[in-house]
C-alpha cells in the first residue's frame, strides 16, 4: 500500500501511560490545581484536564497516569509537560523525565468504496470476526499480527484500535485491506 493510500487515515485518539512521580498526594493537588477533579467514591483517581492541548488525564496516588485525547506524539510531550509543571507548582515531587509510552492508538480510515459485511462474514475466518448486526452495525475483526481490532462499517470506514504505534496501525489496515480486495 503506499502512501496515497493512507491519506484518509487519520488518529482519532492516543492513550498513554506510565508513572510521573514516586506518589502524589491526591486530595492535595485537587485543591491546588484547577479543572483537577477528586471523587474517591466514584473513581480513585483524581481526573485533570487541559484545554490545549485538549488532554484528560487520569492521575492516581501511585504516581501513574494514564493520558486520553491525544491527537499526535507533539500534543503527547506538550500535554505531559503541563501536567508535570503543574504537579510540581502543586508540591508534587514529579520526575523531571517520567517513563510515558503509547498503550493504544485509535485511528480512522475511508475505505472509499461500501463493504458487504454479510460477505466479508462468509468468506473470511470465522474465528476472527464478530458480527451481529441487531446489537452493533459494524463487523468486529480481530487481526492477530500486529494485535489490532478493526471496526468495519458496510458505508466503508473503518476504525482500528490497538496499535502501539502508527505501524502497527497501517501493517493492519494493509493485512484488512489484502483480506477485503479478495472478497470485493
Amino acid at each position: 500500500m503506499d502512501d496515497k493510500r493512507y491519506e484518509s487515515l487519520k488518529i482519532e485518539n492516543i492513550v498513554a501511560s506510565g508513572v510521573i512521580a514516586d506518589s502524589i498526594d491526591l486530595e492535595d493537588v485537587s485543591k491546588k490545581i484547577a479543572n483537577c477533579e477528586l471523587n474517591t467514591k466514584r473513581f480513585p483517581g483524581a481526573v485533570y484536564r487541559i484545554e490545549s492541548p485538549k488532554i484528560a488525564s487520569l492521575i492516581f496516588s501511585s504516581g501513574k497516569v494514564v493520558l486520553t485525547g491525544i491527537r499526535n506524539k507533539e500534543d503527547l510531550h506538550t500535554g505531559l509537560n503541563l501536567i508535570i509543571e503543574s504537579l510540581k507548582e502543586a508540591g508534587v515531587d514529579a520526575y523531571d523525565e517520567p517513563q510515558v509510552a503509547i498503550t493504544n492508538i485509535v485511528c480512522s480510515y475511508d475505505l472509499g468504496n461500501y463493504i458487504n459485511l454479510n460477505k466479508v462474514v462468509i468468506t473470511l475466518n470465522l474465528e476472527n470476526i464478530e458480527y451481529e448486526p441487531e446489537q452493533f452495525p459494524g463487523l468486529v475483526y480481530r487481526i492477530k499480527d500486529p494485535k489490532i481490532v478493526a471496526l468495519l462499517f458496510s458505508s466503508g470506514k473503518i476504525i482500528l484500535t490497538g496499535g502501539k504505534n502508527m505501524e502497527d496501525i497501517k501493517r493492519g489496515l494493509d493485512f484488512l485491506e489484502q483480506k477485503l480486495d479478495n472478497i470485493m
